[in-house]
């Protein structure tokens, strides 16, 4: 046997048997040929690793924008806590680690510049509407290259519904929502605590009674929860509890950070620059990049702007709009 069929015989002895088998993956949309060292999911997890979308998740706003600190996270770390907390649990449940992992470093890749804010504004004024999961499923299917990254049908199936009601076909699927969740809201309190947006105090003392009053006691405790909840289940769950307090403590944070927050005073000047820019590209068509993939100026204005980092995204406003300095020697 190659290195990929001795994996692929370890899946069979040590997974689940709700686990999702590399070697019963229902394909790509278009053939190749199998590699003889990785599975098919660990291609997947190396194409999205070594794309130019992944790679501009550094320089894209989590929830502070701009901030000046070193410590704030960006999307990409955003993304690698998400991934290190799914893999936890999915090794603990007998999952499909490399599976879990892929659909983990994809889930945002679609996402905007200046986050959420972002996000808002383009569903705002795009006529087709604006989700990240929507635009990261294009990404990966169509934008990325030009041609998109051919990924299982098991990891777009994860990315497409790995956020509100929907429900991924995979367990390993399922456990990106939870794993996304568990993440954001532990990192974005962290965040806010250090930015001076909220005090220790002013977190909801019956949720940390429950969840934890530290940063690792939370995420250990939704982690804990959901694995006993899971386990040896053809469905991922949180026990009621749990999940009741660290909802409210989301609701928390939606009203006290995430929205009405000193942390988004920005907010209307970053969704200025992506109108302003989406209107200007919408007029000049000639000035997009030559590798639109598509004949609709809205659908391709909209993939260009969503692709920006935050820093590029306002280097392009000053170009456009700012009057350059005039020297005269």
């Amino acid at each position: 046997m190659n290195i990929r069929e001795k994996s692929e015989l370890r899946e069979s002895c040590f997974l689940s048997e709700f686990a999702t088998f590399s070697n019963k993956t229902r394909g790509r949309d278009l053939f190749i040929p199998p590699c003889d060292i990785r599975t098919e999911f660990q291609r997947d997890r190396d194409r999205i690793i070594h794309s130019k979308a992944f790679r501009r998740l550094k320089h894209k706003t989590q929830v502070f924008i701009t901030p000046e600190g070193d410590h704030y996270r960006t999307r990409l770390t955003h993304t690698l806590e998400v991934a290190q907390v799914a893999r936890t649990m999915a090794r603990a449940l007998c999952l499909n680690e490399d599976l879990v992992e892929a659909i983990a470093l994809g889930h945002d890749l679609g996402h905007t510049p200046f986050g959420h804010s972002g996000e808002d504004i383009l569903n705002e004024i795009c006529p087709y509407g604006f989700k990240h999961y929507e635009q990261s499923i294009r990404v990966v299917e169509k934008l990325e290259g030009g041609v998109g990254m051919n990924l299982t049908w098991e990891v777009r199936d994860g990315i497409a519904n790995h956020t509100g009601k929907n429900v991924a076909h995979t367990l390993e699927g399922q456990l990106i929502k939870y794993a996304d969740r568990i993440a954001y809201i532990n990192h974005d309190i962290d965040d806010a605590l250090r930015g001076g947006v909220l005090k220790a105090g002013d977190l909801p003392d019956e949720c940390l009674k429950i969840l934890g009053y530290k940063h690792s006691e939370r995420i250990n405790k939704m982690i804990s929860s959901i694995i006993r909840s899971s386990s040896e289940k053809p469905v991922i769950s949180m026990e009621p509890k749990v999940e009741e307090a660290m909802m409210e403590l989301r609701r928390f944070m939606t009203e006290n950070v995430y929205t009405n927050s000193t942390a988004k005073s920005e907010e209307y000047k970053a969704k200025g620059i992506l109108k302003s820019l989406y209107e200007y590209f919408i007029k000049n068509q000639q000035e997009l990049p030559a590798d639109s993939v598509c004949e609709d100026s809205h659908r391709n204005v909209c993939d260009y702007i969503a692709g920006m980092t935050d820093r590029y995204a306002i280097h392009k406003y000053n170009e456009i709009f700012v009057p350059r300095s005039w020297n005269v020697l």
